[in-house]
């Protein structure tokens, strides 16, 4: 299933240091058009569900709890090849790793505060897309 669309969270540490207009405007200027926006908090057992696949991690906890620490802006972008595409602008998890330009080198400062989550396949991009989303909130 290759779609041209893609999933992608500003996390709590980007939308606290108010970086949401700066990413989204890197967004825009790779071409990705934003065809679902919304301004909203996790719950702890929404980011359980939506995590669920790193429970039995180390790390699951933590991630949950900076999850949940503040609001995050959920947003479907649309472009051809979008997952690979938006992977590549966002660069690596470590933004010690990520290449300069990408969204995690400019705006993150850890592992875990790395600023943008990104669908990692298509497959999950839809899946998120639809715990986020319902259909009559996306346009486009």
């Amino acid at each position: 299933m290759i779609t041209n669309r893609t999933f992608t969270m500003l996390k709590p540490d980007s939308v606290s240091k108010g970086n949401i207009g700066a990413i989204l405007e890197k967004i825009n200027a790779s071409g990705f058009k934003i065809v679902a926006m919304k301004l909203t908090q996790l719950s702890r057992e929404d980011a359980e569900k939506f995590y669920a696949v790193h429970k039995e991690l180390p790390f699951f906890d933590k991630l949950v709890t900076f999850m949940t620490s503040g609001p995050i802006v959920a947003a479907i972008l649309e472009k051809e090849n979008a997952v690979e595409d938006f992977r590549l602008l966002i660069g690596a998890t470590n933004p010690d790793d990520a290449v300069e330009g990408t969204i995690r080198k400019s705006f993150a400062t850890s592992v875990t505060e790395n600023a943008v989550h990104g669908s990692d396949s298509d497959e999950n991009a839809a899946l998120e897309s639809e715990f986020h989303f319902s259909k009559n909130e996306i346009f486009g």
